[in-house]
Parts: structure tokens; sequence; C-alpha cells
């Protein structure tokens, strides 16, 4: 597996087709916080619970986890190029009808499709940015990060912006800005060189048959639910306007991008990958216990301060599933994607369900559970998640047709 330092001299010295699939995968991500601050006002507009509204979130990506078992499959076939295209075209479409919709279940609909295409995208942007990039896979590792937190910080910020006229308003800037997108990729990257062999669906399945990656992946599923119940079931509880909700998510997002490029590197350093990551699920699996319990004022700092832990866990989780086996960093990571993010699917489906069910406090109590259980999968399993990196580290693989040597 790389070192969490290696190469980041050169995180800020990549060729435009770098940054391009970078700016991209920036509004990709903002796709995911963007509803965040609008959900109340979506329940309101559409006469939705919830419940309801936060299928927004389990359709988006349930469709999601089942695409990263074909993604690998498509990329290898068309191109990364003609994939991320593909992708960006799906959302720029769904964005678009999401913003036209008449009702829950036709918003839902078109989150799904929504999600198709971001898996497209997601997937092979991180393939694409590895295997461009200039630095060693850990600089492209955290320039994608850095993507992830900037654009997780700055969807809800536009969902408040957009959203306080309209919910409808968001769909419509994300649709635009993918476009934007779109144009960049296809005047910026060049088609890169196709693999000898092409990935079958079944591959990511297969990958899973490592101790490693599936101890990470599994691990994962847990954090995720935590992760996904704060994103999606904390704007209800807070009951804010779409600015005030969409500055908490903001903080929250600032927070998670600090965290996971200039925080996480140095704590690993210092103190080791397995470490980091055990002591910070367990932090923040306090922190979302004394959000569940706390005033408002408290929840609202607690949800801030989680966006800290869910960026060293996001790096650190990266870093593992792509070095902690011998399968092709795509292969890995489509597998390690499909077990995770069905939890992010049912965090948000199941924690308005458990408050209807019981009270308000039960789904962070659930969420505090969930976060311990991925910090013993860590601890168990911690032979497994620490082998074969030995020989990660010299063994050069080829990625979408680019020898990259895991340093």
């Amino acid at each position: 597996m790389d070192s969490p330092d290696a190469g980041t001299g050169g995180l800020l010295r990549q060729p435009k087709a770098v940054w391009a699939t970078a700016g991209a995968s920036v509004v990709a991500f903002m796709g995911i916080g963007l509803v965040d601050p609008i959900l109340p006002s979506i329940a309101h507009g559409l006469d939705a619970t919830a419940g309801q509204v936060s299928l927004l979130f389990t359709s988006y990506f349930l469709i999601t986890a089942f695409a990263m078992l074909v993604t690998g499959s498509v990329s290898s076939r068309i191109g990364g190029r003609r994939t991320l295209l593909l992708g960006l075209a799906f959302v720029v479409v769904f964005a678009g009808l999401a913003g036209t919709s008449g009702s829950v279940g036709e918003l839902v609909g078109f989150r799904a499709g929504w999600g198709l295409g971001n898996a497209l995208f997601v997937s092979t942007a991180l393939a694409v940015i590895v295997g461009a990039a200039a630095g060693g896979s850990a600089a492209a590792i955290l320039l994608y990060e850095s993507a992830l937190g900037l654009g997780m910080a700055c969807g809800p910020l536009l969902g408040a912006l957009l959203g306080d006229a309209s919910w409808r308003y968001p769909f419509f800037g994300t649709a635009l800005l993918m476009a934007a997108g779109f144009l960049c990729i296809a005047v910026f990257l060049k088609e890169q060189p196709k693999p000898a062999r092409g990935t079958s669906p079944l591959d990511p399945l297969r990958a899973l048959g490592h101790g490693g990656l599936a101890s990470a992946a599994v691990s994962a599923f847990f954090y995720n639910y935590t992760f996904f119940t704060v994103l999606a079931f904390t704007p209800f509880v807070l009951d804010m306007s779409p600015y005030r909700s969409g500055a908490v998510f903001f903080g929250w997002g600032v927070l998670l991008a600090v965290f996971s490029v200039i925080v996480a590197p140095r704590l690993q350093r210092r103190l080791g990958s397995l470490k980091v990551l055990g002591g910070s699920l367990v932090l923040l699996a306090a922190d979302v216990l004394v959000l569940g319990y706390g005033g408002h004022a408290v929840a609202v700092v607690c949800t801030v301060l989680s966006g800290a832990f869910i960026g060293v866990n996001n790096t650190v989780y990266t870093e593992l599933a792509l070095g902690v086996s011998d399968a092709p960093r795509p292969v890995a990571s489509a597998g390690y994607n499909f077990v995770r993010w069905f939890a992010a699917a049912a965090a948000p489906w199941f924690a308005p369900k458990l408050e209807e069910w019981t009270d308000a406090h039960v789904p962070f109590v659930v969420a505090a559970v969930t976060a311990v259980l991925g910090a013993l999968v860590v601890a168990v399993r911690r032979g497994a998640l620490t082998g074969g990196t030995e020989e990660r580290r010299t063994r050069p693989e080829t990625q979408d047709g680019v020898t990259v040597l895991a340093n």
C-alpha cells in the first residue's frame, strides 16, 4: 500500500486531463450532499414524509452499489474517457429531470438514474486520476479525496443558495455544472489505452475473496451506515432553514476536506493507518451519540465535528481498498464500493423508520454502534488488512492499460 505521504509534492503539478477529471469529480460529489439543506423543503413541496424523502439517498446508492459491478466491465470495453462522458451524460439528464418532478416517487426514480451515472463516473474517475496523475498514486488519491471533500462541502452550500428560492433549482444547477464537466472532459482528456483483457462483472465479487479487501469492505459498510445517518437523517433533526442547514453542512464538508487531505496523512505517518482508522471510528461513534442526545446547539457542533472523523476515515479506507489485495485497482475499488454503498442505501431509509418506531435518539444510537462495529472489524482483522502490502509496494500493475507502481 502506498505510504501516506508518497508523492504529495506533486499534488498540484498535474496534467490538464487530471484537473479536468478532478473538477468534474467535485461536481459529482456535490450531488451527494446537495439535497441535505432542502430535504425538509422537498418534503413540504411534494407533501411527503421524512422517510419518503430519505429514499432520495436510498434509490441513489442502491443503484450505485449494483452499478459498481458493471462499471469496470463498461470501462474496459469502451475506454475510460467514454465511460466518464457516459456517466456525466446520465447525470445531466436525470438531474435535470429531477427538477421537474411532480411527486416524490418521480424524484426518487430520477435520483436512481442519477446514481447510475454517478457510479459510472466516480468509479472510473479514480482509476483515470491514478493512471494519469504525476507524483505517484498516493498524490492521486489525495487529489481525489480533495475533490470529494470540496464537493461534499460545496454541495450543501449550493443546495442552500439555490434551494432557498425553490427546491427544484439545485437539481437544475447540478445539471448545468455537470454539463460543464462533460465539456471539460471532452476537451482535455484523451482516451487512455484499453486493458488487454476486458473486465467481467463477476471480477469485483471474485476480488472480495481476498480476506483483506473483504475485511476493509465490511468495516466500511458499518462505517458508511454511520456516515449516511449523519448526512441524510440529521437535517430533519436540526430542522433549520436551507441557509442555516447549508452553513452547518458546509462547515462539516470543510472539516471533511481538511482532515482527509492534510490531517489524515500526517496521522498515518505518526501512528499507522489501522490505529488511525480504529481511533477515528470510535471517536465518530462518541460524537454521533452526543449528537443524538444533546440539545440543538450541541447537535449542530457535533454534526460539524463529525466531518473531521469522516474525512480521516475516507482517506484511510480508500488507501486500504486500493492497496490491501493483489487485484487491479479498478476491480478492487468496484468490489469494495459494491459492499459499502449498500449501507449508504440502508441508513437513509432505516433511520427515519427507527424514529417512527421509537424516538429521535435511537437512530443515532444505532449509528454509534455501527461505527464501533467498523472499528472492531479493523481490530479483529488487523492481520488480513496489513498482509500482502509489501508485495504491493514493489509490484507493477496494469490499470486501464497504464502501468502503475504501487510505491
